[in-house]
Formats: C-alpha cells, sequence, structure tokens
C-alpha cells in the first residue's frame, strides 16, 4: 500500500462523515416541521454506508494481492426513517385533524446530538490518520536526503 492509498481512504470517510453531520443537521433543523413539499410531516433520515473500492481500474491492476482488499466507504443512500410519528394534542395549531391532533417528525434531539458526537469523533479520528500518513511520509523523505 502506498501512502496515497492512505489518503484515499481516509478522504473516502471524510466525505462520508462529512454527509452524515448534513444528514443529522437536517434531522435537527426540522424535528417541529409539520408541512413538507411532499405532503404530511418531515421524516427522520438516516446514512446508510457501503464499503468500496478506493483504487482506479489501471492501478487495480498493478496492485498486489493484499493491497486489493483494501476499502472506504462511501454512501450508498440517504433512507428515510419508518418510526411512527409522535401524535400531540394541540387543537389550535394550523395543521390540526379534526380531533386536534397534530403529527410531528419521531426526532430525539438527544439522540441525533450523540450521533452528531460520534460522527465528530470519527471525523477527528480520520484526520488523525490522515496526519500520521503525511508525518510517516514527511520522515520517509527526510531519510532520503541524508
Amino acid at each position: 500500500m502506498d501512502f496515497m492509498t492512505a489518503l484515499d481512504i481516509g478522504a473516502s470517510a471524510l466525505s462520508t462523515e462529512r454527509t452524515s453531520m448534513n444528514v443529522i443537521s437536517m434531522n435537527l433543523a426540522n424535528a417541529k416541521t409539520t408541512r413538507t413539499a411532499e405532503g404530511g410531516p418531515y421524516r427522520r433520515k438516516t446514512v446508510v454506508l457501503q464499503a468500496t473500492e478506493v483504487d482506479h481500474p489501471f492501478s487495480k491492476q498493478m496492485k498486489t494481492a493484499m493491497d486489493r482488499d483494501l476499502r472506504g466507504v462511501r454512501v450508498s443512500q440517504v433512507a428515510q426513517d419508518s418510526r411512527p410519528l409522535k401524535q400531540v394534542y394541540e387543537p389550535g395549531h394550523p395543521d390540526a385533524n379534526e380531533e386536534g391532533y397534530v403529527f410531528y417528525p419521531d426526532i430525539n434531539v438527544v439522540e441525533e446530538m450523540a450521533n452528531l458526537m460520534t460522527v465528530q469523533r470519527s471525523y477527528e479520528a480520520n484526520i488523525s490518520s490522515m496526519d500520521a500518513v503525511k508525518t510517516m511520509y514527511n520522515k520517509a523523505l527526510e531519510l532520503g536526503r541524508s
């Protein structure tokens, strides 16, 4: 494995963490949304990740068998959560039904914040691994100079 492969794997992880952060932010922003363009309340979304190759077809042919097992990650889809909606009695709300109930998305702010902290820690870990790769590469260059 060359150092660029390690950086490619780290970059794929950073890209997926960014998407996860965007989806969590969207869930937090719409925690009380009762109307959407599709109709009805907002539905919570989750990110589905998938392991993927990080090499181009040409470079894949030049790698050893051990290097071919290396995988990055990518977002395979942003899925809609199937949790039931929360029903709250608010007869004065403009979106209340005939019985006075309003349907809200089932978004737990504490759960979303915990997910956001997990994404943040994962992002920081990937940055640290990329910094370690860069440091190792620089040390190898210094050895080559002396």
